[in-house]
């Protein structure tokens, strides 16, 4: 029988945490001593934004450096991990079988939401990666069903992991004009927290509302595909799990970085 995986969301942290050195990248250090060799990999990014749900179906996708401004070491980084055409064919169809209809990008690579914290977790690079989309026109609960249609894949040794920001405001991390954090984005990290740590149905109800419910919900996320990823985690994690809280900190003070995993107990 194949071992179980955990459903993870990792805060993937700024494109800088690939070159180590700061809290999220020692959070996910420890967690690599954790984590036994799964036979896949299913990466949720937020970097990668369509209409319906979308697959990366390549053998060998490329390591896509989608931002600018960095030191030149950090666009010579390569995560040269291969890609699993057949999971992200099933994947499809199990989700066509739930009525989301889905599409596979074969020309598809990965973006720095997937590699960043795959180099650290995966330093090999010899686990095969699918890449899944978000769909930000699309609401909590979309991302929910996602999840749960792909919760499954954990007991076939595929480890699912959303990959977002617990709070993603980049006018903080780029141009800060008074302290931090900003009062919302503490005020959004907590509310959010208690809520994933507490679980329970009626603390997904509330996160399914959060634009609504969340103190500084618009701060911290002024768009919402940052925050997309912890739904289809939630969803992946199954109908009864365990939470833990990994850590990760702030990103120069500005983001929160929480990660959370998730363990099924039935």
């Amino acid at each position: 029988m194949s071992p179980r995986q955990p459903v993870l969301f990792l805060s993937h942290g700024s494109p800088l945490t690939a070159l180590g050195g700061d809290e999220l990248a020692s959070s996910w250090a420890r967690l690599a001593g954790r984590l036994s060799r799964p036979a896949a990999i299913l990466m949720v990014s937020a970097h990668w934004t369509t209409r319906i749900p979308m697959l990366s179906g390549g053998a060998q996708p490329g390591t896509i450096h989608d931002f600018g401004g960095f030191p030149a070491e950090l666009y010579a980084l390569r995560y040269p991990v291969p890609g699993d055409p057949g999971l992200a064919l099933r994947v499809k169809q199990v989700l066509a079988g739930t009525g989301i209809a889905a599409g596979v990008d074969a020309s598809r690579g990965l973006d720095h939401g997937a590699w960043v914290p795959l180099r650290s977790l995966f330093p090999d690079a010899d686990v095969p990666v699918v890449q899944l989309s978000v769909q930000p026109e699309r609401c909590a609960r979309h991302h929910f069903a996602l999840g749960r249609a792909l919760a499954a894949f954990s007991d076939e040794n595929v480890l699912v992991i959303g990959s977002g920001h617990m709070t993603h405001n980049l006018m903080d991390y780029m141009h800060p004009t008074g302290a931090l954090p900003a009062a919302e984005s503490r005020a959004f990290r907590e509310w959010v927290h208690a809520l994933v740590l507490g679980g329970g149905e009626a603390a997904i109800e509330a996160l399914f509302d959060w634009e609504r419910q969340a103190p500084g919900a618009r701060a911290a996320h002024p768009t919402p595909e940052h925050f997309l990823p912890l739904f289809v985690a939630l969803g992946a994690a199954g109908a009864e799990y365990k939470t833990e809280w990994l850590g990760g900190g702030w990103v120069e003070d500005a983001l929160a970085a929480d990660g959370y995993l998730f363990e099924r107990v039935q």
